[in-house]
């Protein structure tokens, strides 16, 4: 055969191998994935065909994998069936008419009761959360359980560090998770993992991503999640993670950026819905169920508040996208007002629908959104957003540089909101394990209202004038990282 022949054929080949990547992605991207997340991975294989399809097997799969879709579902079914009766929630007062439909939604979704008689105070100055974490640590008698998405020991975390250890050393068993890929791109990740071994904390990875040895995930399913439980009496979650609020990374110390979280101190029955979920975490990663004894029970002590409270758990271990679904339900039953906080707000379809329509329907919204961002493509996919919200109406408050404001919350007129570690965007609905709280209560709200209030202080409104002298290259720029927001 000539070397006219054989080039003829190797062009044959290479053309039908690429006909036939394209035939089959058509018939195979689409099955059960959302149209917007579809249309991405069909361009990038559309585009740049191998490295598409390697892209494609490497992360195109949402879900976890079947033996951890397994245990969610065992530990749902165990959740739900302990709980069942155990609401405690006060029934003597009058509910929103659409709240009920809500918590039956949560519960559906995410095994979880709606549970009365709780106290929740909100902290928001970064290093003073943390003392008071160690604080309530070093008052443990029992169990300590930490579950962060990033865990690392350095000046400020020294505390709590400190009083992990002397924990420990007073009997107290501490346990310790941390996710895996999140850990290996922090500063002092090994110093962190030998520092959690000395002082004698039982630790274990979350989603190890390991392929010698067998363990394998999709490398960007993580577990986002970020809670503390001393003894089953007091809880922490929100969004703020372990460590100095600048990362300590050199891109964010040259640039003098530090974070801004929310974080919820909480008593009550609520604390061991909240144990439940590390108790989830650590089944998944251990296959081991921990002693009833080491475990939160439900307590009617007397609280102030008498909050009523409701956990939902989401992530890849689900069906459904459990935090869009409640994020969508709140929206479109708002009547007077909607304040958001999130600092990576890259909605769906589904969700700029329910915020522009509340915007219609005569209810006021805010959002609240970093002026600056420490990640290009969903720093400029968000703002790829702003236009058609400012259209509708929606207030836009930039919150100024050189500070992050990674706190995760949401108010809804004055009764009801919603915190945890879930951020606004399709990597929180659909690729992380995230935990969000609601809650039912007009003293909780007015806490809220004060945290956003300290926000609009140091914010700036972003106007529709301001927004359409934008230089062209932005826009490019936005629109192009908006094109790959679904696989983000």
């Amino acid at each position: 055969m000539d070397v006219g022949s054989t080039t003829f054929w190797t062009t044959v080949v290479v053309l039908g191998v690429d006909l036939l990547i394209r035939i089959a992605a058509i018939i195979v991207v689409p099955r059960n994935r959302r149209p917007g997340s579809a249309l991405a991975w069909l361009l990038a294989i559309f585009f740049i065909p191998y490295a598409g399809v390697l892209l494609f097997l490497l992360i195109g799969s949402p879900r976890l994998g079947r033996k951890r879709r397994r245990k969610q579902r065992e530990i749902n079914e165990f959740i739900f069936n302990s709980t069942e009766g155990r609401d405690l929630v006060t029934k003597d007062r009058a509910w929103p008419q659409w709240l009920k439909s809500i918590v039956l939604l949560n519960r559906n979704l995410g095994s979880m009761p709606l549970v009365g008689n709780n106290d929740a105070e909100m902290h928001i100055e970064y290093d003073e959360a943390i003392r008071l974490m160690a604080a309530d640590i070093a008052r443990a008698k029992k169990f300590v359980h930490a579950e962060f998405y990033i865990f690392s020991a350095d000046a400020v975390t020294e505390p709590f560090f400190v009083a992990m250890e002397e924990a420990v050393q007073r009997g107290v068993v501490v346990r310790v998770l941390l996710d895996h890929v999140a850990g290996l791109r922090t500063v002092g990740y090994r110093e962190t993992r030998r520092r959690l071994t000395r002082i004698g904390v039982k630790w274990h990875l979350m989603l190890p991503f390991a392929p010698l040895q067998r363990k394998y995930e999709r490398p960007d399913l993580r577990n986002h999640r970020k809670l503390l439980v001393v003894d089953g009496l007091v809880g922490w979650m929100g969004s703020q993670n372990v460590i100095d609020s600048s990362y300590r990374k050199k891109g964010n110390l040259r640039r003098g950026l530090h974070w801004k979280d929310a974080m919820v101190r909480l008593h009550g029955p609520i604390v061991a819905a909240l144990d439940a979920i590390f108790l989830a975490d650590w089944f998944s990663e251990t296959d081991d169920f921990l002693p009833q004894h080491e475990l939160a029970v439900p307590t009617r002590a007397r609280t102030t508040q008498n909050l009523d409270c409701q956990l939902v758990p989401s992530g890849p271990g689900f069906a459904t996208e459990n935090n869009l679904r409640l994020f969508l339900a709140l929206l479109y039953a708002a009547q007077k007002k909607i304040i958001i906080t999130s600092p990576y707000f890259v909605p769906d379809e589904s969700l700029l629908y329910a915020i522009t329509a509340a915007c219609q329907r005569g209810v006021r919204v805010e959002l609240f959104v970093s002026e600056i961002g420490d990640q290009a493509l969903v720093y400029h996919a968000q703002r790829s957003y702003y236009e058609v919200l400012l259209e509708a109406g929606v207030i836009i408050w930039l919150y100024k540089k050189p500070t992050i404001l990674h706190s995760k919350h949401m108010s809804i007129d004055d009764e009801v909101a919603v915190i945890g570690s879930s951020n606004m965007d399709m990597r929180s609905f659909s690729l992380n394990l995230e935990i969000t709280m609601m809650v039912r209560g007009k003293s909780f709200v007015a806490q809220m209202r004060k945290v956003e209030a300290s926000y609009r202080k140091d914010s700036r409104e972003l106007t529709m004038e301001e927004w359409r002298k934008q230089p062209f290259l932005q826009t490019v720029l936005d629109g192009l990282a908006r094109l790959t927001s679904a696989l983000q």
